[in-house]
């Protein structure tokens, strides 16, 4: 939690949220128009960070998030969807052509490629919540310390990892829909 404006943090829009609606609440209770006016605009900006703290750009083989950070896939993921890709052309020209083989072939090729992209996206999204652990943590023991250049390092270690964490669960969400 930073009390820097530019960087967005999901709990920090909680505690905004809880903050808000208490406030709405209680000058709704006391009849004061002016708290719960501000207790909702509270609870709208929470509803943006928390929208902030999720925003991810995501393109081949890299993740890009709204706190600058920038972060490459793990390679298993990019081979596993080519993989996949290539797997589903075989058992298309299999079924096209009337080759069995060529069929199985293809439809083993894109399960291996499935499975390949998974082991991909587990290790980025571990490495991605180590990351993000590691530089919380660090960032604090810096901020009592009082090593601002430790705190700002730790702080791009826990946007890289929050970066790498949100591209995996934009790519799997991603499935999701395309599923539905």
């Amino acid at each position: 939690m930073s009390s820097n404006n530019n960087n967005t943090s999901t709990l920090q829009s909680y505690i905004d949220s809880a903050t808000g609606t208490i406030q709405s609440a209680v000058g709704s209770l006391l009849g004061s128009k002016g708290d719960q006016v501000e207790g909702e605009a509270k609870k709208d900006k929470a509803q943006v960070e928390h929208e902030a703290s999720h925003a991810t750009a995501k393109l081949p083989g890299i993740s890009a998030s709204s706190s600058g950070a920038v972060t490459k896939d793990d390679p298993d993921r990019a081979a596993g969807s080519w993989n996949q890709t290539v797997g589903s052309a075989k058992e298309f020209a299999g079924g096209l052509i009337g080759s069995e083989n060529l069929k199985q072939a293809g439809r083993q090729q894109n399960l291996e490629g499935q499975e390949q992209e998974a082991r991909g996206q587990i290790n980025d999204y571990t490495s991605g919540v180590a990351d993000r652990v590691t530089g919380a943590v660090g960032g604090a023991v810096s901020g009592l310390t009082g090593d601002q250049q430790k705190q700002a390092e730790y702080q791009k270690q826990h946007d890289s990892g929050k970066t790498q964490q949100r591209g995996v669960e934009y790519d799997l969400q991603k499935r999701v829909d395309a599923q539905q």
